[in-house]
């Protein structure tokens, strides 16, 4: 008995075509064989899936309240709008350099993470510009990370802060 490929009792079309699929498959074995013989563990597939992150871009802003006052250490809250809605706590540190700590609250989740801002001029209202790190959270949030603008405005007479942030982060 001969092969249906090789015969020459087959019309030339015919063996061409069957020539043509023998060598598509084979390529395509010996394109996927690598990837199944792989070793494979749930830290690279978490990896794997890591890599196709979801993408927090965007601005938002957060209108805080003093809350508490320990000596140069603030403890700020409010509402947040924008890329995120929900609340905004924060111990904020003023001085030569503004830092902070702070979870936002959303009803997907929290996000936590700390500040660093440089303030400009002086007065009543107080400018400053930097950056944040978000380093962790809750919910849909729990690995989120990435920094991200920091913008905004302190008053010293009621040491209300108005932030805006402007990055992307990753979860």
């Amino acid at each position: 008995m001969t092969e249906p490929f090789t015969s020459s009792a087959a019309p030339a079309r015919t063996r061409h075509r069957g020539l043509r699929s023998l060598t598509a498959c084979a390529s395509l074995i010996l394109a996927i064989a690598p990837l199944a013989c792989a070793p494979t563990s749930s830290a690279a597939v978490r990896n794997l899936v890591a890599r196709a992150a979801y993408v927090l871009n965007g601005n938002a802003t957060a209108h805080l309240h003093l809350v508490k006052a320990e000596g140069s250490q603030l403890i700020e809250e409010g509402p947040i709008s924008g890329a995120l809605t929900g609340s905004a706590r924060a111990k904020l540190r003023t001085g030569a350099t503004f830092t902070a700590s702070f979870t936002i609250y959303t009803r997907y989740g929290s996000i936590s993470g700390h500040g660093l801002a440089t303030p400009h001029g002086s007065g009543r209202y107080q400018s400053f510009g930097g950056s944040f790190i978000a380093s962790g959270g809750s919910g849909r949030y729990a690995h989120i990370t990435g920094r991200a603008g920091l913008y905004g405005v302190f008053d010293r007479r009621t040491d209300a802060v108005l932030i805006q942030t402007t990055g992307r982060l990753s979860y």
